[in-house]
């Protein structure tokens, strides 16, 4: 009867040590996918005052769109958490979005070497973003969904595990379908 008794407390010592080794790998792994988003984001953030400096002096009636961009990058920048970085990222996405299209607007720009490698760059680092809070998204959704499992749920609740936050789509205009018209006119 011991060695039952002994065999079973062995057995929930070591389902417990299974369970919290499971949680803790995954949400190192949603940490990790978070530091991959941080890496980008830093990228975009260094990209942004050249592309802001090289079309400064042929935008000089668009001052008010450059000084957007920058405000939007301070921003997003000093944004904390998943909800805030996001929202500020968000806001930062549409206020660069106007200036490339104002580029389009002035052909010395638009022919301008410089000018489009660093709207290339940005928009390679856009995708970069894009993919790295897809791979974060699924990540902590592994953990999210790890933590609230019975009965892993009780060991995440005794050691304070707490559910990481999702990146999410805010802004009603990134939401809406874009509109094709491939009618010749």
């Amino acid at each position: 009867m011991v060695w039952i008794l002994l065999v079973a407390i062995l057995a929930a010592v070591a389902w417990l040590i299974s369970s919290y080794n499971s949680l803790i790998s995954l949400r190192n792994l949603a940490i990790n996918g978070w530091k991959q988003i941080d890496v980008q984001l830093k990228r975009r953030h260094d990209l942004i005052p050249n592309l802001v400096e090289t079309v400064k002096g042929a935008m000089k009636f668009e001052q008010n769109t450059l000084t957007q961009v920058i405000e939007a990058r301070n921003k997003a920048i000093a944004a904390q958490g998943v909800a805030e970085k996001a929202a500020q990222e968000n806001v930062l996405t549409g206020a660069l979005r106007q200036l490339f299209a104002l580029v389009e607007n002035y052909p010395d720009l638009k022919s301008n070497q410089n000018v489009g490698k660093l709207q290339e760059e940005l928009v390679s680092t856009e995708n970069r973003i894009g993919f790295a809070r897809q791979f974060y998204n699924d990540i902590a959704t592994k953990f999210n969904t790890a933590l609230q499992v019975f009965p892993a749920n009780m060991i995440a609740g005794m050691f304070g595990f707490k559910v990481a936050e999702l990146f999410e789509i805010t802004d009603s205009a990134e939401r809406a379908t874009p509109k094709v018209d491939l009618n010749i006119k």
